[in-house]
């Protein structure tokens, strides 16, 4: 297996709005293995969201290449695409972006409906004690406005984890929660890591980003600097998600 997830070589991405062109992304090249920890950060129109646009296979690079587990992404047809999207990447955004009308278990087992590779009763199950890793067991049949946003959240994560994906993208997480929440997510990312798998975070916010490893910081479509973080916050239980990843831990 390869050790590297993601590899972006000379990438570009040009936004051609007809009057003007707009570069977002600046030749950029970038390797991320399994298993790490990574804030990518920056200001508003810094490129940090165009990237993760690019991450998650939702938009793709005008030049260059992004290869994920070592499939370049520009050479996939539609289908492939999505299949992609849902067993090889899990989605958490900041607006939580669930259907309102469903309860927290029946958000979290949509990804395996489209997956098509379980039955109704080990989707439920499987939803169900997602919801319980992440704190939820007596709510899995509230629906989201019966909810906090905190809890939003952490439904939102349990549903990023239905298939089991290699590959965590984090948009702004924390950014319409309090700090006691941001707290409670942050430290269940930190889980997620431990567990094996590769966290991608898109923050701001440098309190954040402390609870990550490594520090890639854009400015004006470039990346201008990428960091170790040698002291990454601490984290009162990273065993919440413990032989999820097929007992592939990550050790710091």
């Amino acid at each position: 297996m390869n050790d590297v997830l993601i590899e972006l070589r000379d990438l570009v991405k040009i936004y051609d709005t007809g009057a003007v062109k707009v570069l977002g992304l600046n030749k950029i090249n970038l390797q991320i293995k399994r298993g790490e920890f990574v804030a990518i950060m920056g200001q508003s129109g810094s490129g940090k969201s165009t990237l993760m646009n690019i991450l998650g296979c939702l938009d793709k690079p005008t030049l260059g290449n992004y290869f994920l587990d070592g499939e370049d992404v520009a050479a996939m047809d539609p289908n492939t695409l999505n299949k992609v999207r849902n067993e090889k990447i899990g989605f958490v955004f900041q607006s939580f972006n669930l259907i309102s009308r469903m309860s927290a278990l029946r958000n979290v087992e949509i990804p395996m409906i489209y997956a098509h590779k379980k039955s109704p009763a080990a989707r439920r199950e499987r939803a169900a004690m997602l919801l319980e890793k992440v704190g939820l067991s007596g709510r899995i049949h509230h629906q989201p406005n019966e909810m906090s946003g905190g809890q939003r959240q952490r439904v939102a994560i349990a549903r990023a984890l239905t298939n089991e994906p290699p590959l965590i993208l984090a948009d702004e997480p924390t950014g319409n929660l309090d700090t006691a929440s941001s707290v409670e997510i942050m430290e269940m990312f930190s889980a997620l890591h431990k567990a094996g798998a590769t966290v991608v975070v898109v923050t701001h916010e440098e309190n954040i980003a402390a609870y990550t490893d490594r520090m890639l910081r854009f400015s004006d479509g470039k990346l201008i600097s990428d960091k170790k973080n040698e002291n990454p916050t601490p984290v009162r239980d990273l065993s919440i998600f413990e032989g999820m990843y097929k007992g592939e831990s990550h050790v710091s």
